[in-house]
């Protein structure tokens, strides 16, 4: 391999970069099995036949160049024949490039002329390089995953990630690539668009009407009013805005370790981040209620109505401060929360607290930030969870809605709106819903749709739920089991009794699955839970992998820690079930979700004991 310095060529030895797993000798065979990837369509592109071994730059060294530039035609062009040169692929799910082979660079400075990774695409730095010029110009506040050994990532495509190396990565995090990296029909309604123009919003132009009447016909009718903007942040921002605007009021009741967004307004909700700052950072219009958290929170599974329970705490503070001469503007939650732990409400919850909060003069802002978009499988956003009686009277919109393109959206009823414009002041954005924002937003609708992305997230999810179910009941580091979809927490402890969070083997584990190639973060509170929320083009053989994975890497642990595992028979097992869609229920069946305490995953409403069955309608993904 050919490395580039100032001026200089000079040749390494060749290294081997596949990890060693002298520890447990199950990690390895998941190693070289697991890279495998699903069963790829060739591509047509010129740039070689993707997934099939070729490499997409096969030119001799300085072939194709003009001006001294290397020629990029063939990397262009790598993803260009994916699913069989259509818009929309079949069942086997998105392509998985292999990785391209570097074109050797020419003895000149890299500064000069950028070097070609392993990957295929063009590398300024090396990694140490990119690194240092990280620490030196960006703010030290901004982090990197995994700290210890940072990604350098050059492409990504589907459900994996590439490096400089050329080495391949499952992406288990990554819920704003929604639709799959580098999705060939979002990626040309862009440029399409972008070859035509590219305005704001005072002209007018259809692609913003259309999309907005594509979005609004995805949820309850009264909620039929858009305002386009950049990023979740500006989202709930504007959110509080119209909230505030629409009966003068000024205080929010938001829930204990929740995040909103990393503007000023957002981090006087968000808990998350201002119980970092202190005890008196906490500003006297903001309220926090307990997060409705029944694995770990105040009223827990064996609640008969834990509901009930946490929404009379919201009232309580309700009443509290209007004792105190304040007026409630808005109740603000993640319909599930992410940063909080990945946890879900019980249903009902929602319906109470919104009826509290309105009889206060406040309105119910839904946070879909993290999880809309159809993450969550049959319905397409989170709060439709609770049941067809519950509407918010604000929805706000994020990370998926662009597939990584920064849009965002605030959805609201046409009384809000009127009531945000009768204070005279005009709102504008300059890049809100621009035309190609906008025609990237209808190609991610597209793609969810054709693709029958919901439908992937109900039965993939449903599987990883299973198999991780599995887990609970083999490993004593495994308290909980919790999710909807694609959508998924993993709860470790180091005691299932006293659930005292494991989060140093959190961390270890992370830092161990990314030496297997698989990407997964860990976040809550006490940054013990494993958070599964991948890109929804995610597969059966994708959940199959990453869950052995892990599973050995447990077993490796516990071993090393000298946790006994409870179930001594089950040490051997292996995850054998199909991974075909013959394998998920059919549509129709019922399907819980919630938290996974018992082998048959006994639940109701997400809800288990076992000590009394709580009588409770299920929610059906």
């Amino acid at each position: 391999m050919r490395v580039c310095t100032l001026g200089k060529t000079k040749t390494k030895p060749k290294t081997n970069t596949t990890p060693r797993h002298r520890a447990h000798p199950r990690l390895a065979r998941l190693s070289s099995a697991g890279n495998t990837s699903p069963p790829q369509r060739k591509a047509q592109g010129d740039g070689g036949a993707v997934g099939t071994g070729r490499p997409v730059l096969s030119r001799p060294a300085g072939a194709g160049r003009e001006g001294g530039r290397p020629g990029r035609r063939g990397l262009a062009r790598a993803g260009a024949g994916i699913r069989g040169g259509e818009p929309f692929g079949g069942s086997d799910g998105p392509c998985s490039p292999v990785p391209c082979r570097a074109v050797p660079c020419r003895a000149v400075p890299c500064r000069a002329v950028p070097c070609l990774s392993a990957g295929g695409m063009e590398e300024l730095y090396s990694k140490a390089e990119t690194l240092a010029l990280r620490r030196k110009h960006i703010g030290p506040s901004c982090k990197v995953f995994y700290a210890k050994d940072p990604l350098k990532i050059v492409r990504a495509q589907g459900q994996y990630m590439f490096d400089e190396k050329g080495e391949k990565y499952l992406d288990c995090i990554n819920n704003v690539a929604h639709v799959g990296h580098s999705h060939p029909y979002v990626i040309k309604a862009a440029t399409k668009q972008m070859e035509l123009l590219n305005t704001n919003s005072r002209f007018l132009h259809d692609n913003l009407v259309q999309y907005a009447q594509r979005l609004t016909a995805t949820l309850p009718e009264k909620l039929s009013v858009c305002y386009f903007v950049n990023s979740g942040s500006e989202a709930n921002d504007l959110a509080l805005r119209l909230a505030r605007q629409y009966r003068g009021h000024q205080d929010v009741i938001t829930l204990e370790n929740a995040y909103h967004g990393h503007v000023t307004s957002l981090i006087d909700i968000s808990p998350y981040k201002f119980n970092q700052l202190g005890k008196d950072s906490k500003k006297e219009c903001v309220h926090v209620a307990p997060s409705p958290d029944i694995y770990r929170g105040k009223y827990r599974e064996d609640h008969p109505d834990p509901a009930s329970a946490y929404a009379e705490e919201v009232k309580k503070i309700i009443e509290e401060t209007q004792k105190n001469g304040r007026k409630i503007a808005a109740f603000i939650a993640e319909s599930m929360q992410s940063c909080g732990g990945q946890v879900i409400p019980p249903v009902g919850y929602f319906q109470k607290v919104a009826e509290y909060v309105r009889a206060a003069g406040g309105v119910f802002i839904a946070d879909e930030v993290q999880v809309g978009f159809g993450r969550v499988g049959k319905h397409f956003w989170a709060f439709q969870l609770q049941g067809e009686d519950f509407v918010p009277d604000i929805v706000t919109m994020g990370k998926p809605i662009g597939n990584g393109h920064p849009m965002s959206c605030v959805v609201t009823t046409r009384e809000i709106a009127e009531g945000f414009g009768a204070s005279g002041l005009e709102y504008f954005n300059t890049f809100g819903g621009n035309p190609v924002s906008c025609a990237i937003g209808l190609a991610v609708l597209d793609v969810i749709e054709k693709e029958d992305l919901q439908g992937n997230a109900t039965r993939v999810g449903n599987y990883l739920l299973e198999l991780l179910a599995e887990q609970k009941e083999k490993h004593p580091l495994v308290g909980d089991i919790r999710g909807v979809g694609l959508f998924v927490g993993v709860d470790l402890v180091k005691d299932k009794q006293k659930r005292t969070p494991a989060t140093a083997e959190a961390l270890h584990l992370i830092y161990k699955l990314k030496e297997h190639q698989i990407l997964l973060s860990a976040d809550g509170p006490y940054r013990n839970i494993l958070k599964f929320k991948p890109p929804m083009c995610f597969t059966m053989e994708d959940a199959k992998h990453a869950v052995e994975t892990l599973d050995a890497l447990l077993t490796e642990l516990e071993e090393a820690t000298g946790m006994k595992t409870e179930n001594n028979a089950s040490t051997n097992v292996q995850c054998k079930r199909k991974t075909t869609e013959e394998s998920s229920q059919p549509e129709g069946a019922s399907e819980s979700i919630g938290h996974m305490n018992g082998a048959a995953c006994r639940q109701e409403n997400g809800i288990y004991s076992k000590k009394r069955s709580v009588p409770s309608k299920r929610i059906r993904t």
